[in-house]
């Protein structure tokens, strides 16, 4: 694949870029890149002091519900922010496309990498609090659903960038869209809920971000998403990846030439 070849030819300068891109997001204030880190840790401790010790909502099963609910939450928070960034990047990046000669299929890749540090700690975060409980994860399978997120964000963004792009407007619809994937997606709701409702539950189950919110919990509570209990679903999400890609890739090449001058 030609974007893939791009991607690696250029693959120095996207990680330089990418480290560049963190570090100035907070550049102007005093803790610097430390705020990138603190307002996510922030975040999901909120979300588990509200949920278990004020709503005191159980975890399915017998898990203690920080172990349930940090990973699919620090899953969703690293696709949330990854997708919304990476979609915007080429308008970020417009100085790029217009003055120089670049290669613009690699900037929402930029957006990517600067976004998974702050990702990379928030599942740092879920592995130290389930080993506190006694719950370690499964290596292998972190490393596929890890794998597999980011094949869907490179895939999603293929598309989301170039629309965003092209029509600027697509950005607030992306971000209602991600609002209400937040709410459909089992993060602090668990999928038993919708046993009576079958349909339904096959096609929540469908949604990419529902196999990998449901997957990251899979590694921590010894589940196997891979072929067991989520076998059928590991074919949909990747068929829904591809074809995302495919079509995405198609939007970006056609119109890649114009996109300096709607910039």
């Amino acid at each position: 694949m030609e974007f893939i070849k791009t991607v690696w030819k250029n693959r120095k300068l996207v990680w330089g870029l990418g480290k560049n891109d963190f570090r100035n997001r907070f550049a102007s204030t005093s803790l610097g890149s430390i705020w990138g880190f603190l307002q996510p840790f922030i975040f999901m401790v909120t979300y588990v002091i509200v949920f278990q010790f004020i709503l005191k909502t159980p975890a399915p099963g017998d898990y203690p519900y920080a172990v349930w609910f940090l990973p699919g939450l620090a899953m969703w928070l690293c696709l949330n922010d990854t997708i919304v960034s990476a979609s915007n990047s080429i308008r970020a990046y417009s100085y790029l496309v217009k003055k120089v000669v670049f290669p613009v299929d690699t900037i929402p890749i930029i957006s990517i990498i600067s976004s998974s540090f702050v990702s990379i700690f928030l599942i740092l975060i879920s592995i130290v609090v389930s080993a506190i409980y006694g719950f370690l994860p499964n290596v292998l399978m972190l490393i596929y659903i890890l794998f597999s997120a980011y094949c869907f964000i490179i895939a999603f963004t293929r598309l989301t960038s170039a629309i965003t792009t092209l029509v600027p407007d697509f950005s607030n619809l992306l971000g209602i869209l991600m609002q209400l994937f937040f709410w459909f997606t089992p993060i602090i709701w668990n999928l038993g809920m919708l046993s009576g409702h079958e349909t339904i539950l096959t096609l929540v189950q469908c949604i990419p971000f529902t196999y990998l919110v449901t997957g990251i919990r899979d590694v921590f509570l010894g589940g196997d998403m891979i072929t067991q209990s989520y076998g059928l679903y590991t074919i949909v999400f990747w068929v829904i990846t591809i074809l995302i890609f495919l079509w995405g890739n198609y939007i970006f090449k056609k119109n890649k030439k114009d996109f300096a001058d709607v910039l």
